[in-house]
């Protein structure tokens, strides 16, 4: 039998990449939903049929093959992505304005998968949390803290705003003694904007108690992002570049200041981090393609994440640091293109 070149090697297809990253997508998946109850389930659902049908009609209108085009997994990845990345009882029709633009404007509006410049996920994501920040934010508590809303209860805050007994979203997180719910990133900014200081903060039991969620959610991504990186769908450059650069930074300001600045255990186990890390930062399209250039491109994302986490207006950064770095890719694959082989560097 004669075998091929030890340097020829045949790269997986697109379908089957993508349907790799949705498997891998599981175990986080699945802590999600039992933390915050069905409505990530039933968001996974709705956007994944969003995904297809924008992605379906836009095919349609530029004359192109749907059937083919659906079959790379691409808009179903994306649909994905974005219903794990919003709260589990946002009102339907935002979730398709979101999903819809993402597939649209951020997808084919460049040409389709392998052109887009962009994050199609994080755009969509973008535009929600600008033009809806109430209901974006709008988290429910985790299960350990309040009684999660039943299937039939989910679906109706999903589709009508309200179950068929009047209690909506807000009636859920304030159930537990009249606590409102935050994000562990949002209540700790929130209560550092009020004069407290971080062991303080960190003190407070109902934070412990919802840190024990996104530990577990990220850490469920973490093994999604382990099962493809021996897999070899993805390289690790990206996300443990994005990693390191996530923990300097914050290790450097949590050195300067410990009353202020929250330490790197912090970063690595709330918001999106993992997610974001192997599953978004990863996006083989939008992402830096050569070696030097992706620890470039992860390691800023992980100090822009530390940055405007704790800076900026917003508490979840991943989506705002991914597309600034997608802009930045292509100057960084240009400065750091690897020298052909027998090529002088001067030439």
């Amino acid at each position: 039998m004669k075998l091929s070149s030890p340097f020829v090697q045949q790269a997986l297809a697109t379908n089957k990449i993508m349907l790799m990253v949705i498997v891998a997508l599981f175990p986080g998946a699945i802590i999600q939903t039992y933390y915050f109850g069905y409505g990530t389930l039933i968001n996974l659902v709705l956007c994944s049929l969003f995904a297809l049908a924008s992605e379906s009609f836009i095919l349609y209108l530029r004359k192109r093959p749907i059937i083919i085009t659906l079959k790379d997994n691409s808009a179903l990845l994306t649909g994905l992505l974005l219903g794990l990345a919003i709260p589990a009882t946002l009102p339907i029709w935002m979730t398709f304005i979101g999903i819809s633009f993402a597939i649209i404007f951020a997808k084919q509006l460049y040409g389709g998968l392998g052109l887009n410049p962009f994050n199609p996920a994080m755009v969509g994501y973008v535009l929600l949390l600008i033009s809806f920040p109430v209901e974006m934010t709008a988290w429910l508590a985790s299960s350990e803290v309040i009684t999660s809303p039943s299937f039939s209860q989910s679906l109706e805050m999903i589709l009508f705003s309200k179950t068929s007994t009047g209690l909506t979203s807000a009636d859920f997180r304030t159930l537990a003694d009249g606590f409102t719910m935050a994000t562990p990133l949002d209540f700790v900014k929130t209560e550092h904007t009020f004069g407290k200081m971080t062991p303080e903060i960190f003190n407070q039991p109902h934070l412990i108690t919802s840190l024990t969620a996104t530990q577990w959610i990220n850490f469920g991504f973490l093994i999604g992002g382990i099962f493809l990186l021996v897999n070899k769908t993805i390289r690790w450059h990206i996300p443990f570049s994005l990693l390191g650069g996530l923990v300097v930074t914050s290790s450097l300001l949590h050195w300067y200041d410990q009353d202020i600045y929250s330490n790197s255990v912090f970063h690595l186990t709330t918001g999106a981090t993992m997610l974001g890390a192997f599953f978004i930062a990863t996006d083989p399209v939008s992402a830096s393609t050569t070696p030097k250039g992706r620890i470039i491109y992860g390691l800023t994302i992980g100090f822009l994440v530390v940055i405007i986490r704790t800076f900026g207006g917003y508490p979840e950064a991943m989506a705002f640091a991914v597309l600034l770095l997608n802009l930045a890719a292509p100057t960084i694959d240009h400065y750091t293109k690897p020298r052909v082989y027998g090529q002088a560097k001067n030439d």
